[in-house]
């Protein structure tokens, strides 16, 4: 199958496997956290930790677990687009000191791996201040759409 069929028939497929896990007695809010926080986590711009990050929340909260990495999974290209704007919103909330301390070359190597720890607590910071809030829409916007789905006569949260 090419991918302009699969992207042509993404919205039917999204809507089959949305109604088989409600039928499975995931009630329509508890899989729209479960999407929104694997799509969200999955937008976090560090290569591999989305992936651990959503089993393990999960597998803790108990959220399904194939519908969290799916999400995470679809967010995976946004994960790409937006590091340049968190790189940016991080240094903005946080601005790093510019002047260098170090002179030796030794000391040059700590001092690179020191401002790549700053630029990833940057970065993981404005993730987050955007996360919370996007996750909130996020849940209720797919809330209201899974209800709406026949199948969606699950249990409520």
């Amino acid at each position: 199958m090419s991918l302009r069929e699969k992207l042509r028939r993404f919205p039917a497929d999204a809507k089959r496997r949305a109604t088989l896990w409600l039928r499975q007695g995931v009630s329509p809010r508890r899989l729209a956290l479960t999407l929104a926080i694997g799509f969200a986590v999955g937008c976090i711009p560090m290569v591999g930790v989305p992936t651990v990050l959503c089993a393990v929340l999960a597998l803790g909260l108990r959220l399904n677990l194939p519908a969290i990495q799916a999400a995470n999974y679809a967010a995976m290209p946004l994960q790409f687009a937006l590091f340049v704007p968190f790189v940016r919103l991080g240094r903005w909330l946080v601005p790093a000191g510019s002047a260098s301390l170090f002179a030796s070359h030794a000391h040059l190597h700590l001092h690179a791996l020191s401002q790549a720890a700053a630029m990833a607590g940057q970065v993981f910071l404005a993730w987050l201040l955007v996360a919370v809030p996007a996750v909130a829409l996020m849940t209720a916007a797919l809330t209201r759409m899974f209800k709406r789905i026949p199948a969606c006569d699950a249990p409520g949260d």
